[in-house]
């Protein structure tokens, strides 16, 4: 007879429940590790038909750790399996498990698919040069902070020019210079950590065909498309292109209930980073591109109806429609044929 798991996986523990024939026959708890937790599925449950487990900082890990123990997991959407573990009187790691068992035996659940190594490395490289760079920004700014107190103003500068302004204006201050050098050395570094990142995705780009033809669409560049790929991964995941933007939350939300129906804001589902880095691209698509296309004629005329914000929403939600067709097709951007349904 078949065994379902559940495992409610923390950073340091994992509560695991097994049930057979309706029943829980065991549940107990070890070390977060995958090959600890196969080596006790092996011998509570070697039946084992499915191991569920929710979506988590973890997941990626054992999803693909357990599946090469040659157990079957399945990881599920976290807001699917809450509305199922919230109807436990008592909210603990076992009950949890216990619920996670009981969906994996009803078979009661979405499964979400689960990246591969290779998409995570390029999304923790986007992530990590984005984090540096936001960290340079805020260190260039308590930078300024801190002499204006003094009534040094730092003139609008970038790069060398900055770090050239900001020791002109402490010459002669030697107090004050102990105080904000060390911040300028600091700044310093992280910026060139952020350039040997960002030199990493141009050169990963460049030798990437995927990455070539979305880069052949006006605003969009090694960041953006290194990121949708990751996202993406192989296009036949999505049925039709006009998926990718509800999946990316770029879609309006609707409320119906008798006679009440209407649509709300976007849904905000899905990858902020990447729904981010898109509503840019269409910003510079509506504002600094040079190159007329169907998508930005478009564009320009839903702002004169809706507003630029609206706007830029929408024609992010095409680009993303674009960008999946694009790669389904390996076709370069037509300027002449860019909207999709």
């Amino acid at each position: 007879m078949s065994e379902y798991i559940g495992l409610d996986v923390s950073l340091k523990e994992t509560a695991i429940s097994v049930r057979r024939g309706g029943k829980r026959i065991w549940r107990g708890k070890c070390p977060s590790d995958p090959s600890l937790v196969a080596d006790v599925l092996r011998k509570r449950a070697p039946a084992a038909k499915r191991v569920v487990f929710e979506t988590g900082p973890l997941s990626v890990w054992f999803y693909h750790a357990l599946s090469a123990e040659g157990l079957p997991a399945i990881c599920i959407d976290a807001r699917h399996a809450k509305a199922a573990l919230d109807m436990a009187p008592n909210k603990t790691d076992a009950n949890d498990a216990d619920g996670l068992a009981h969906l994996a035996e009803v078979g009661f659940y979405r499964e979400v698919r689960v990246k591969g190594y290779d998409s995570m490395l390029s999304r923790t490289l986007v992530a990590a040069r984005s984090r540096l760079v936001k960290i340079t920004t805020e260190l260039s700014n308590q930078i300024r902070g801190l002499m204006k107190t003094f009534g040094l103003i730092i003139p609008r500068s970038k790069g060398s020019k900055f770090e050239a302004d900001v020791r002109r204006l402490l010459a002669g201050q030697e107090e004050l210079a102990r105080i904000v050098l060390p911040l300028l050395e600091a700044w310093l570094s992280m910026r060139a950590r952020a350039a040997e990142l960002g030199q990493q995705l141009v050169a990963n780009a460049r030798h990437n065909d995927a990455c070539q033809l979305l880069m052949s669409i006006p605003g969009v560049g090694t960041i953006t498309a290194t990121s949708f790929i990751g996202a993406i991964e192989d296009p036949s995941n999505f049925k039709t292109s006009r998926a990718v933007g509800a999946w990316l939350g770029l879609t309006t939300r609707r409320y119906q209930s008798g006679e009440v129906d209407y649509d709300g804001h976007i849904s905000r589902r899905g990858d902020p980073h990447l729904r981010g880095l898109l509503y840019e691209a269409a910003v510079v698509i509506l504002t600094r591109s040079r190159a007329d296309s169907s998508l930005r004629t478009w564009g320009l005329k839903l702002r004169e109806k809706i507003g630029f914000k609206r706007a830029a929403v929408a024609v992010a939600r095409k680009l993303a429609v674009i960008m999946h067709a694009m790669l389904k097709s390996g076709e370069l951007f037509n300027r002449e044929e860019a909207i999709v349904a």
